[in-house]
């Protein structure tokens, strides 16, 4: 039995620039972190003549090719499985909310299955072998982003080049940093979850048009990162979060709608420097930069929504058990 732990990743700026449609005319940049929230991916050798698949419900099938998980049989095929296994996966999260799901299970079931079969992946292999599954492979219209925040694990400064080479920059902080980040940092789960793709799609076929925005957008990650390595200054942080958001919103694309909108205003009054919609927009977490004291006050301006605590991992994917 094998079992992988990987986990979902927060992007505080540079969302879209990791798009092939925008990175070929020049270099995006993201700059994220990994949330203490995670995809447990299991993977045991099954007595019978056949593979499990099990999730949100469960599947038979006789062959790799005829799994109907398309995660699960593309990265099946990738590792050369061809010995029937039983695979479960768990997350902390639902899927479609903002927190990157499908990048971090393709990135997980990765890890799961080149160690049946006795690989040893560097971080920046998963994440490329992941971006083929889910970007060459199945033709999804997604950016890079999650693979590498998933696999990489930690703070980092992600740089996608117009040759489609990819450099992360971990961002080295003190621990007393982190907490600071932590302490001010309030996730509010909006009960919407939607489709990134059809998000996603959307906005390729606008990049063009859309060019200077999504360059501000671009710089900002360089600016947050700065701020991090100077201390972490959460008002500079919180006005930042803001300005990208307002930026975000003015793409279109489906990204925000009259309730996300209220509520962000609401958090505002109540006592958030600043924060955004987090994923492609359309429902999943907000995620807000306020004091600590006010985070209660917050809470009860948008009805007392559901929350999420934040702290951070600083370790991507990894092989947390093994046995025989």
């Amino acid at each position: 039995m094998i079992i992988t732990q990987t986990p979902f990743r927060l992007s505080f700026a540079g969302g879209g620039t990791d798009l092939e449609a925008f990175y070929k005319h020049d270099f995006g940049a993201i700059f994220s972190v990994t949330l203490n929230h995670h995809i447990y991916v299991t993977v045991h050798r099954r007595f019978e003549d056949n593979f499990r698949v099990s999730y949100s419900k469960t599947e038979f099938s006789n062959t790799v090719s005829e799994i109907p998980h398309e995660l699960v049989r593309e990265s099946m095929l990738s590792a050369g499985i061809n010995q029937p296994l039983e695979v479960t996966t768990i997350a902390d999260v639902p899927a479609g909310t903002g927190l990157g799901s499908s990048s971090t299970l393709t990135v997980g079931l990765l890890n799961a299955f080149r160690a049946v079969s006795g690989s040893i992946s560097s971080c920046a292999n998963l994440a490329e072998l992941a971006c083929a599954i889910e970007i060459d492979t199945l033709g999804n219209p997604i950016g890079k982003q999650d693979q590498y925040a998933a696999a990489f694990g930690g703070m980092n400064y992600i740089r996608f080049n117009s040759d489609g080479t990819v450099r992360v920059d971990r961002i080295p902080c003190e621990r007393d940093v982190i907490k600071h980040i932590e302490s001010h940092s309030l996730m509010i789960y909006t009960d919407q979850q939607r489709s990134a793709s059809k998000i996603l799609e959307k906005q390729t076929q606008g990049t063009v048009d859309k060019l200077a925005v999504l360059t501000e957008m671009r710089d900002m990650a360089g600016e947050m990162k700065n701020i991090v390595s100077s201390g972490a200054n959460m008002q500079d942080f919180g006005r930042l979060l803001d300005e990208g958001w307002r930026l975000k919103r003015s793409l279109g694309f489906g990204i925000t709608n009259g309730l996300i909108d209220d509520w962000y205003e609401a958090a505002k009054k109540a006592g958030a420097i600043g924060g955004k919609l987090l994923g492609a927009g359309g429902g999943g977490f907000l995620y807000f930069i306020a004091p600590p004291e006010r985070h209660e006050r917050i809470i009860a301006a948008l009805g007392n929504p559901k929350t999420l605590p934040v702290s951070f991992d600083s370790q991507g994917s990894r092989v947390v058990f093994i046995s025989d």
